[in-house]
């Protein structure tokens, strides 16, 4: 309501301002021009003027019939006897001077109120109220108080040694005197690291709702400007603001925007990012101490921030915020699963489990997907079978059931995912296969999906090296039943070729080569730290990695065919299953691999029993387990 009757005055004025303007203009030019002296005095002479009234030179006549005219005099001294000689009578006036300040202010006043306007705009388009055209240099950052921010550590879950860390620092806040009696110092920063949406600004909310002090947040793009110097002086503005407010918390969110290494990249050092940070390290432990200003900063690039941002005395402390295990997965979905109306058989223990490698983010989503499919179906709860087709969709992509797919097409997506899963299921140390389906997915024809059951942190040799032939199981199965190739298993390609490169070159699986990084510096251009390093590595070196990759690719490829050749018959049945059901679940599968015929589908569109993980494969027209980040 505020901002609708600010935006009134503000036309109103305009238009005051453009009517003085036209009337002014309009009275100058539609004024009665002034009649010549000659003219005139042939009125006086037909005897058309009745009065003259003589002010200085100018002459205001007013003829017989009532009509107001203007002449000016050029200085005739007869002409009053003139006047009297044919009957008009005459008056006199002293000439009336205009004011010098009437004359300014008419003159005047229509630019003076332009410009005004003018400075009015300006000052609001550059930050208006806070400094007009030197609003640059101010802080953005905003204050939070209690009740603009009702998030607490209720609300965070799935990151206990995280919020455990953080909260430490409220307690310092509330009560220093516990921790300085012991000799110990409140910390000058916390950087919170962790993968996109693992929940670092969450936490850091929580901590403003927690704390009763004032908390300021600011994202680091925000310091970075167009103009010279203006990052560098609201780091300045946002630490005077900080410190006046002692004790607080500040807030960078996204920190690496302003903190990239110095001195670095293909264009020189010196520019307007640097210098921001440079200001940001001398108030964070300059020769002005920061007494009891802490600053919080998140980032999922901690290996581009500069080394002088991350000592102790600046960032004291790194509090990593991972992705959440079993058990962090469940009390985050049991947070987000307060605001939907459950059924009873939904389980939160189950539901975790299925879905390893999830962030909070990505919980969050699921559970909102979940109330979604409820929604379509007009149902009053929320159910199992909504989070599983919420899991398929989150992992695998939404259903392109309306696409027309040739039957020949069809067919061979079918063999490519049944050789996929064939081979997981014969293969020791694998993901269980938890379902296949033909039905095109996102970017893919086809997915077969394989679940851990359990979270898991590294891979061995053997994992690794049956992954890659699970990859190569489609393209095999193509070629055996279909007698063709086709481009769906270009993806399963670039993994597998990739997984074998990193076994050689970074990991040290190579029994050839040994355990040894033979890889090329693969640091970023613009970070400085590719450009003055040299090779490492030997031509010879690099033809011996080559072979070693080929070796392995060549192993596996051979061990995958062997393994379908073996088991044509389970191929065979899967793909005439996938054919008619469009989706085999684990149980169907189970009954494949042990030569019985798979039990009918269940009504529900997935099971719910024991789930574990997930894992497709992106690329059209294939599909494949994905390993896990390693």
């Amino acid at each position: 309501m505020n901002n609708m009757l600010k935006n009134l005055v503000i036309w109103l004025v305009i238009g005051l301002v453009l009517m003085t303007v036209f009337n002014q203009f309009n009275t100058r030019q539609t004024a009665q021009a002034p009649m010549e002296y000659s003219q005139f005095l042939d009125e006086v002479k037909s005897g058309r003027i009745s009065k003259v009234t003589i002010e200085g030179r100018q002459l205001k006549a007013t003829t017989q019939d009532g009509k107001r005219v203007t002449s000016y005099s050029p200085g005739d001294i007869w002409l009053v006897s003139d006047l009297l000689k044919y009957g008009v009578k005459v008056e006199a006036k002293p000439e009336e001077e205009p004011s010098l300040i009437m004359n300014i202010f008419v003159s005047w006043f229509p630019m003076l109120l332009l410009i005004g306007v003018w400075i009015f705009f300006m000052r609001q388009m550059q930050g208006g109220g806070r400094g007009g055209a030197f609003s640059f240099g101010k802080s953005k950052a905003r204050m939070l108080d209690e009740s603009t921010n009702t998030v607490t550590f209720a609300d965070v879950a799935g990151c206990e040694e995280a919020k455990e860390e953080v909260s430490e620092l409220v307690d310092f806040l509330r009560d220093p005197s516990k921790f300085q009696k012991l000799g110990g110092r409140i910390p000058r920063g916390v950087l919170m690291v962790g993968n996109p949406g693992t929940g670092k600004t969450l936490l850091a909310r929580a901590i403003a709702g927690e704390a009763k002090v004032p908390f300021f947040t600011i994202s680091g793009s925000d310091f970075v400007e167009m103009f010279v110097g203006v990052g560098a002086a609201r780091v300045r503005d946002m630490f005077e603001q900080a410190k006046k407010h002692a004790p607080c918390i500040v807030f960078i969110d996204e920190i690496d925007a302003v903190g990239r290494q110095r001195g670095a990249g293909l264009g020189g050092g010196n520019d307007e990012r640097e210098q921001t940070l440079n200001q940001l390290l001398v108030e964070m432990d300059g020769f002005e101490a920061t007494v009891g200003v802490i600053v919080i900063a998140a980032t999922n690039r901690p290996d581009v921030l500069d080394p002088a941002l991350m000592r102790p005395g600046r960032f004291d402390r790194q509090v990593v915020v991972p992705l959440p295990d079993i058990r962090g997965r469940e009390e985050i979905l049991k947070v987000h699963m307060r605001k939907v109306p459950l059924a009873p058989d939904v389980k939160a223990d189950i539901i975790a489990r299925g879905t390893p490698g999830f962030s909070g983010a990505d919980l969050a989503n699921l559970v909102n997907e979940a109330a979604l499919f409820a929604a379509r179906k007009n149902k009053r709860l929320v159910d199992m079978d909504d989070f599983e087709m919420a899991k398929d969709k989150v992992i695998m992509g939404a259903e392109r059931r309306s696409m027309v797919m040739p039957e020949e097409e069809r067919k061979n997506t079918a063999y490519h995912e049944s050789g996929h899963a064939v081979v997981a299921k014969l293969l020791p140390k694998t993901d269980p296969v938890h379902k296949v389906t033909i039905i095109p997915r996102g970017r893919a024809l086809g997915v077969t999906m394989q679940l851990p059951t359990e979270d898991r942190y590294s891979q061995d040799r053997v994992r690794l090296l049956n992954t890659i032939t699970v990859l190569f199981g489609g393209r095999i199965a193509e070629e055996l039943f279909m007698n063709q190739m086709t481009t769906g298993a270009s993806n399963d390609f670039e993994r597998a070729t990739e997984l074998a490169r990193r076994m050689v070159t970074q990991w040290g699986m190579s029994d050839e080569l040994g355990p040894m990084v033979y890889g090329e510096n693969e640091g970023e251009v613009f970070l400085g730290r590719s450009i003055t390093t040299h090779k490492n590595v030997s031509e010879t070196t690099l033809q011996k990695v080559d072979a070693e990759i080929r070796r392995i690719i060549d192993e596996q490829y051979k061990l995958a065919r062997k393994l379908i050749e073996a088991n044509r018959d389970k191929v065979e049945a899967m793909a005439k299953a996938l054919l008619e059901w469009e989706t085999l679940d684990s149980d169907q599968l189970d009954d494949i691999m042990a030569g019985k015929p798979p039990r009918p589908p269940k009504v529900v569109a997935a099971t719910t029993a024991a789930m574990g993980g997930a894992a497709n494969d992106g690329a059209a027209g294939t599909a494949a387990p994905a390993s896990p980040a390693v």
